[in-house]
């Protein structure tokens, strides 16, 4: 399980999911990007949403201690998109144990999404800074360790997602423009390589996943990438239930999947 920008494995939506996993009697691992676990972590680059390497290293770590034992996925936004890269680009090639994945609200168009964040409107706001926050105190501790890595000003005058991705995301990892790391990590270029049965799971009243970057033309196209798009959900929300009760119908949905590749069992 891959959690989103800048949350971690306590995140409530990967302990949602761990919980409904352990209830069909599915081990989980909730997997920490790089400075999300609480500790920074040691080298002059942090995660990113096109960073397919640790999730590949984490695999081939659990196809070792077992091989053969069926692997399934499952991505929250940014994670999401990092489990859809990671199939396209693995295509027929990735390891056998891995049978199907999942991924909640994916920014499919990074550019899309960056662009939708750094609008106006109030959620788009609250989202912006939020995550901005985090990252610039971020990045700001790792300009102290490596000052040569990036412009410790710029980050500081950073109010949107372009400015920070130009300042710190596109020259600490080798991109030559924060539009350049939207276009080359943007999952959408990789569906057509998807060789392994991906839900995917939208609303359309997403605000950082603008409606027209879903891919449904895609998953009529790629028989192993399945779109299910509802018309409210918000990001990585979808609640439903009783307000003092809520339930969240993606995470179960999304297990309900992952557990059917795997041989079926009782619904969620």
């Amino acid at each position: 399980m891959l959690h989103g920008l800048e949350g971690s494995s306590r995140a409530p939506y990967v302990r949602g999911l761990v919980s409904l996993a352990l209830e069909r009697g599915l081990a989980a691992v909730a997997m920490n990007f790089r400075g999300c676990s609480g500790t920074p972590n040691r080298l002059a680059r942090f995660y990113h949403s096109g960073d397919t390497g640790d999730l590949a290293a984490v695999v081939a770590r659990l196809a070792a201690e077992r091989p053969g034992r069926p692997l399934v996925l499952a991505g929250f936004s940014l994670g999401g998109n990092v489990v859809a890269k990671y199939l396209g680009e693995g295509g027929d090639a990735l390891p056998a144990e891995v049978r199907a994945c999942a991924g909640i609200s994916i920014p499919f168009d990074l550019l899309r999404s960056a662009r939708a964040l750094d609008s106006g409107g109030f959620w788009n706001w609250v989202y912006r800074e939020r995550f901005l926050r985090r990252l610039r105190r971020k990045a700001l501790a790792k300009a102290r360790r490596f000052p040569a890595a990036f412009d410790a000003a710029r980050v500081r005058a950073a109010r949107t997602f372009a400015a920070y991705d130009a300042a710190v995301t596109a020259p600490l990892h080798g991109f030559a423009s924060a539009e350049e790391y939207w276009s080359r990590s943007s999952s959408v270029r990789y569906l057509g390589g998807v060789r392994r049965p991906l839900l995917a799971i939208a609303a359309m009243d997403d605000p950082i996943v603008p409606a027209d970057t879903v891919p449904v033309g895609a998953a009529r196209e790629n028989p192993h990438v399945t779109v299910e798009a509802t018309p409210s959900g918000g990001h990585v929300a979808f609640v439903s239930g009783w307000p003092f009760w809520p339930s969240y119908w993606a995470e179960r949905r999304a297990i309900d999947f992952l557990a059917q590749a795997l041989g079926g069992g009782r619904s969620a």
